[in-house]
């Protein structure tokens, strides 16, 4: 039970991590542009990340969708065992 855990925390941190460090660039490098001209606009570190992190779930969604597919089959697959 503990194993279906484990996968569990891997499979979803897999998903995650490509959004997340995207987020995470593109947050720091707006933020080191605010420093540098001074300008202080709450929607310049949202909508720029927004839109990258919608440009990354459309390119990496086909294989999003078939992580989540593979990852459900052999969940489901293996409920037979108990």
């Amino acid at each position: 039970m503990l194993g279906y855990l484990s996968e569990f925390f891997w499979v979803t941190s897999k998903l995650a991590m490509p959004i997340l460090a995207t987020a995470l660039v593109v947050g720091l490098l707006i933020s080191i542009f605010q420093v540098v001209t001074q300008i202080q606009e709450m929607t310049l570190t949202f909508v720029p990340k927004l839109i990258v992190v919608l440009i990354v779930v459309g390119m990496l969604s086909g294989w999003l969708l078939e992580t989540i597919q593979t990852y459900a089959i052999t969940t489901i697959s293996k409920i037979a065992e108990f």
